[in-house]
C-alpha cells in the first residue's frame, strides 16, 4: 500500500512540476497557454529569437525596413511574451503616439461591453440613444438605422461628399441607401458608435472606457478629440496589451473583460456580404474579396496576401496596425508615419510588412 501511494505521488510530482509558472505550456486541448503581464507594472516576460528558432539573418532587415518606412514604435508578441520591442526615431516605451482607425476596435469591444450589461442591443434603432433628428433624415428614415449598422459601416448614410465624411452635425448626416444594403467606411456613422454609448449609459464615455477596459487590463492612455472624431492615443505596449486581450477572446488572464463568446465571435468574423473583410470595425484576412476606405469597388483576392488567413487586424490612417493571429498566438503593433500612401486602413505595407515578417519567422 505503502509503494503504491509513494508512485502516484512520484508522478504527480513529475506531472506538475516539470513546468515553471512563467512559461507558456501545452495545455489538454493543445493550445499553448498565454503569458499576461502584471497590472501597474513595466514588467513583461520576454522571449528571444533564437529561443523560438526564428530566422536571426532576417532580423536587421526588418528593422531597416521599419526605419525605412519611418516607424516609430514596433512589437511583437509570442503566446504573450515580448519578441521584439523596437523604437526609432528617439522614440521610446514611455511615449505615446494615435491609434488613428485602429481604435475603432476599442468601440466596437465596448458596445460589446454594453451590449452584455444590458444597456443596449445591437439591434437597436439609433435614435433611441441619439435621440429623434439626430440627422436630416426623416423620422422613419432614422428608425431603420440601428446600432449594427454603425459598427459595421452599412447605416446607408450619404458618403459622397469627402468633406462632410467625418461630419456628425445632422445637416452632415443625408440620406443615400436603405441601411444594410451597400458598405461605405463612413466615418461619421462609426464616431456616432460612442455617443450612442453615452446615451444607453446615460454616461461619459471615457469614464466608462476607463473603468471596464483600460484600468483592467492595465493599459494607459487618452481619448482626444480631433475635429469630429475621438482619437485614441497611448503607448505602443498597451495596444499590445489590447490586442492579447482579444487574442484570447476578451479574458485577461482569467479575468473577463467581455463575457460575450458570441458577440465577440461576431465582431471577428464577416458582419454582412458586402465587405467579407469586415467584421465589427475589424479588418479580417483570408477572405476571397475585399472593400476598401474610400472606395466603393470590390476587389479579389485576401486583404493581406503574405498574412495568415485567420488574421485579425485594427488598422488605421498612416500605417497604425494591430495584427492578430490566433493560429500562432501573435500579436504585432505598429505605429509610426505614413509608410508610403497615406491611406486610412489597408495598405501595400501590410503585405510588405508580412513578406519581412515571413523571413523572420520561417
Amino acid at each position: 500500500m505503502k509503494l503504491r501511494f509513494f508512485l502516484l505521488f512520484t508522478v504527480i510530482s513529475l506531472t506538475f512540476g516539470c513546468s515553471s509558472n512563467n512559461t507558456a505550456i501545452e495545455n489538454p486541448s493543445g493550445e499553448r497557454e498565454l503569458y499576461f503581464p502584471p497590472i501597474g507594472s513595466d514588467v513583461w516576460e520576454t522571449l528571444s529569437i533564437s529561443d523560438l528558432n526564428w530566422n536571426t539573418t532576417a532580423e536587421q532587415p526588418l528593422y531597416d525596413f521599419l526605419n525605412d518606412k519611418d516607424t516609430k514604435a514596433f512589437i511583437i508578441l509570442k503566446d504573450g511574451k515580448i519578441v521584439v520591442e523596437k523604437y526609432f526615431d528617439d522614440f521610446s516605451q514611455n511615449d505615446s503616439w494615435y491609434w488613428a482607425s485602429a481604435g475603432k476596435t476599442l468601440s466596437a469591444f465596448m458596445v460589446g461591453i454594453a451590449q452584455e450589461e444590458g444597456y443596449l442591443h445591437l439591434n437597436d434603432t439609433s435614435a433611441d440613444y441619439l435621440g429623434e433628428n439626430w440627422s436630416s433624415l426623416t423620422n422613419e428614415q432614422e428608425s431603420n438605422i440601428k446600432i449594427w449598422h454603425h459598427i459595421t459601416m452599412t447605416s446607408g448614410l450619404n458618403y459622397t461628399n469627402p468633406i462632410l465624411t467625418n461630419c456628425t452635425l445632422p445637416n452632415c448626416l443625408t440620406y443615400l441607401n436603405v441601411p444594410g444594403s451597400f458598405w461605405y467606411y463612413h466615418n461619421a456613422a462609426y464616431t456616432l458608435t460612442q455617443v450612442i454609448i453615452e446615451g444607453a449609459i446615460d454616461s461619459d464615455f471615457t469614464t466608462y472606457f476607463n473603468s471596464k477596459l483600460k484600468n483592467k487590463i492595465g493599459m494607459n492612455g487618452i481619448w482626444i478629440e480631433n475635429g469630429f472624431n475621438n482619437i485614441y492615443w497611448s503607448t505602443a505596449r498597451s495596444m499590445a496589451r489590447f490586442g492579447l486581450l482579444n487574442l484570447n477572446k476578451g479574458i485577461w488572464d482569467s479575468t473577463p473583460i467581455l463575457n460575450d463568446i458570441n458577440y465577440f465571435n461576431e465582431m471577428t468574423t464577416t458582419s454582412q456580404t458586402m465587405n467579407k473583410a469586415y467584421g465589427y470595425l475589424w479588418w479580417l484576412n483570408g477572405k476571397d474579396n475585399y472593400r476598401s476606405p474610400g472606395l466603393t469597388s470590390e476587389f479579389q483576392g485576401k486583404l493581406i496576401s503574405n498574412a495568415p488567413n485567420d488574421l485579425i487586424a485594427g488598422l488605421g490612417k498612416n500605417d497604425q496596425k494591430l495584427y492578430i493571429v490566433p493560429s500562432q498566438n501573435l500579436v504585432i503593433v505598429r505605429m509610426g508615419e505614413d509608410a508610403g500612401e497615406a491611406l486610412l486602413g489597408p495598405s501595400s505595407f501590410d503585405n510588405d510588412l508580412w513578406e519581412k515578417l515571413n523571413d523572420l519567422m520561417n
